[in-house]
């Protein structure tokens, strides 16, 4: 069932972009992530770390875990922060190349998109009315 995130492992760098929104100030900043396998290819882990341009001598760093929730047929999404937040969400693939976030304590959507063979971008959205987003974040991930 994990094959699907074939297109998210490796090493990444990032490039996010935080436009001004309900939820905060325009920002940029950069990191690098790393997607594997773990634990006989039953998750994928995205370990991330960090800095915004606003704050560059605070490191955020990050922890996410994917997989398969057999009993509900549904990919499940952990996302833990070093600032001591953490979420979940359910996952669907849209395509080969497009993972599907929805995130269970909030309204916000995610998507993750393969763009080129070595890139992905992300995208963080808040729906603001019936099919309008507001766009809350975009990383761009540049394959090392």
């Amino acid at each position: 069932m994990m094959d699907k995130f074939e297109f998210l492992l490796g090493t990444w760098s990032l490039e996010s972009n935080v436009p001004r929104s309900a939820f905060s100030e325009a920002d940029t900043g950069t990191g690098q992530g790393t997607f594997k396998r773990i634990l006989n290819d039953k998750y994928v882990q995205l370990d991330y770390e960090g800095t915004s341009n606003s704050n560059p001598q605070q490191k955020t760093k990050a922890h996410g875990i994917f997989g398969w929730d057999e009993k509900e047929q549904v990919y499940k999404y952990f996302w833990f922060e070093s600032s001591g937040a953490f979420s979940q969400a359910t996952c669907k693939f849209l395509d080969n190349d497009t993972l599907f976030l929805t995130w269970h304590d909030s309204n916000l959507i995610q998507t993750f998109t393969k763009t080129d063979p070595d890139q992905v971008t992300l995208r963080m959205e808040n729906p603001i009315a019936t099919d309008k987003f507001e766009l809350v974040l975009e990383v761009i991930f540049t394959k090392q």
